[in-house]
């Protein structure tokens, strides 16, 4: 029988945030550090701005310009230089905000398979660092399909609403949970914590919930 036990932790995260992507590193790196315990990442969709469309109209660089105004640079530099520190290129001038409600039933369906993890590392990388477009179906398509997801289940799904629910259920289950902004964790149904920390403090928190 095996010793190794197994933790799972829920990730409220979105596809259009830097800091999920660079807490994803950073809980990888302090979950291969844990001695006898195999940390699962349980991706929970979280939406940032449910309004945008499907096309892009201005780059995530000029969101934070007006929405931080005289401390944009100071902001981007922040997010461009942590993520770079994580092996991460983070091209806030390519990626363009659009609604991400599609690209997490993408990484629904990928969970059946257990591919999520796969599925937000690829979206992830293709909006911060390849500047795709997560909203358009024929991306959708060809990412998921990179990862090794059937071509006709993803147009099934794309064309059809299968795995919303799932989608709205995380919604629902972080407002439960008071959570307002990501990447947040919870683990062992404890109160929220956020991701944004130290890969030292992330993995004291980790073995603290093994």
């Amino acid at each position: 029988m095996s010793d190794v036990r197994e933790l799972r932790v829920d990730v409220h995260a979105d596809i259009l945030c830097p800091w999920s992507y660079i807490a994803k590193r950073r809980l990888e790196r302090a979950a291969s550090g844990i001695a006898g315990a195999r940390v699962v990442l349980v991706w929970r969709s979280f939406e940032l701005d449910p309004n945008l469309g499907r096309a892009p109209t201005r780059s995530a660089a000029q969101a934070i310009r007006a929405w931080r105004r005289e401390e944009a640079a100071a902001h981007i530099e922040r997010i461009v230089t942590s993520g770079a520190r994580e092996g991460l290129e983070l091209d806030l001038e390519r990626a363009g905000p659009v609604r991400t409600f599609d690209a997490h039933r993408i990484v629904h369906l990928a969970a059946e398979v257990g591919r999520a993890d796969a599925a937000m590392e690829r979206l992830l990388r293709a909006y911060f660092t390849e500047g795709e477009n997560v909203a358009d179906h024929d991306v959708l398509s060809r990412l998921a399909a990179e990862i090794g997801l059937e071509v006709d289940a993803v147009c099934s799904l794309l064309a059809g609403e299968r795995l919303a629910d799932e989608v709205r259920s995380d919604a629902r289950l972080a407002r439960e949970r008071g959570i307002t902004s990501v990447p947040t964790l919870v683990a062992r149904g404890a109160a929220p914590v956020p991701a944004v920390r130290p890969v030292t403090e992330l993995r004291e928190w980790l073995e603290l919930a093994t």
